[in-house]
């Protein structure tokens, strides 16, 4: 799942994506209310986490002007005002939970599960296709008695292609999702990672392969 982090303290950006991405979130982040803007309305995020007092548009009125255009993701609001009536000015905005500063990063991490199950209703835990399991809260991929625990990017890309198994996805879709828009990564990133899955699944003797599509893509089919 990928979140937005809009957040002005680059220290504490660095140590929440490193967090965040070791929970298994592929996490864009942006210093500023118009970055914020941009990257929410040219992207489908799962979530967002904004902070309040960004150089302008500061956090509120970055919610308010989604909110406007129909961009119904769920947003967790972070900041240093803790007056009721700050508080009731981020909900009616439209913000979905609200967490003083500072945090724990534990209880971050349980307030974006809470508001990403709410905004879900129902979101399975466990995806599952042909023989082949994804745990989605360890991040292990397991067939029959053998398992492996996946590091961030071979999750996230694993779960694209087990939430649409048989569908080519393109190099820059992937792109994108896994290694997000503001990313340096190069394509051999990818290579390396699809790379790395092939041999994850030949160990566990799954019933599955990701195919490649000369020209559009790849895609996770049973094999034959």
């Amino acid at each position: 799942m990928r979140l937005l982090f809009a957040e002005d303290d680059r220290s504490l950006c660095k140590a929440m994506k490193t967090i965040l991405e070791h929970a298994g979130y592929a996490v864009d982040i942006v210093h500023n209310g118009q970055d914020a803007l941009d990257y929410a309305l040219g992207y489908a995020y799962d979530g967002i986490i904004l902070d309040w007092m960004m150089p302008a548009p500061d956090g509120l009125e970055v919610l308010r002007r989604l909110r406007g255009q129909g961009i119904s993701v769920p947003c967790l609001m972070l900041t240093a005002r803790d007056a009721v009536e700050d508080r009731v000015s981020g909900l009616d905005a439209g913000a979905d939970d609200y967490l003083s500063k500072p945090f724990a990063s534990s209880e971050l991490l349980a307030r974006i599960r809470a508001m990403l199950r709410r905004k879900e209703e129902f979101r399975q835990d466990t995806l599952v296709f042909s023989n082949l399991t994804l745990d989605r809260q360890s991040m292990v991929i397991a067939c029959g008695g053998k398992s492996v625990k996946l590091n961030n990017k071979a999750f996230q890309l694993m779960d694209m292609f087990m939430e649409h198994p048989g569908m080519v996805h393109s190099v820059e879709q992937i792109m994108e999702r896994v290694w997000g828009w503001d990313s340096d990564a190069e394509m051999n990133a990818l290579w390396v990672t699809i790379s790395n899955l092939r041999k994850v699944l030949g160990e566990i003797d799954a019933g599955v392969q990701i195919k490649a599509t000369r020209g559009v893509g790849y895609s996770l089919e049973e094999t034959t």
